[in-house]
């Protein structure tokens, strides 16, 4: 098994498929939120590398294909903002503080923790990044110095953690608008978290979608400055 997944390019984008479309199914059919598809197709693939001892090399020889379409669909989340261009008209000036504020809330976050658990600088740059996506995310922990396998495991873990977690918490607070919900999501769990924005509604989605250009943009510009501080 092992010998004909390393010579094949197939094995990464079949088994990524087909883990994520069951992970879909499952989630359709149960309607839990912590049935993530994502998620799933994570702990799929994870259990049949495991399960057949395939290391990640071999796997990433054809799973690395899906990645090259990453940034063309988070360009495609600008379609429902473009739909609600009214709202965004009247609400600009909130909209843009509730990004903002996000952002530091996350930049800040990362930093308190860090200060706390006395990471090394490389650790704390590596997480600074963790509540954009992933396109972006790569590049500003390159820049900053950091690894960059484990941000995209932790922009990851954020998105799903975002997802599932997400919606529960704005209903503990009462929190019923969809503009400040959407905002939410986005700004903190980015692509994924958009995701199920719009499972939401359509003004969740586009303000989330949003959220994903700005606070990545805002993100690029602050994370320098944030990578100071400790």
């Amino acid at each position: 098994m092992k010998d004909v997944v390393s010579n094949s390019v197939y094995f990464g984008v079949a088994v990524s498929l087909t883990a994520f479309i069951i992970g879909v199914q499952l989630n359709k059919k149960l309607k839990l939120s912590i049935l993530n598809p994502l998620l799933i197709s994570i702990a799929i693939i994870i259990t049949i590398l495991s399960v057949f001892d395939i290391d990640y090399e071999s796997y990433n020889n054809g799973g690395k294909y899906i990645s090259y379409f990453l940034t063309p669909a988070t360009v495609c989340l600008a379609i429902p903002l473009y739909q609600q261009l009214d709202l965004l008209r009247k609400n600009f000036k909130a909209i843009m503080i509730g990004i903002l504020t996000g952002v530091l809330t996350s930049l800040g976050s990362i930093l308190a923790l860090s200060a706390i658990f006395k990471l090394s600088h490389g650790m704390y740059v590596t997480l600074l990044p963790k509540s954009i996506t992933t396109a972006i995310g790569i590049a500003v922990s390159e820049e900053l110095g950091g690894m960059e396998t484990i941000t995209v495991a932790v922009i990851v873990l954020t998105g799903i953690v975002g997802s599932v977690l997400g919606e529960g918490i704005c209903k503990l607070f009462k929190i019923k608008n969809p503009i400040s919900i959407g905002l939410s999501l986005g700004t903190a769990s980015h692509a994924i978290g958009t995701s199920r924005a719009l499972e939401l509604g359509e003004v969740h989605g586009a303000m989330s979608s949003l959220s994903i250009a700005v606070s990545g943009l805002l993100t690029v510009v602050l994370a320098p400055a944030f990578s100071n501080f400790l």
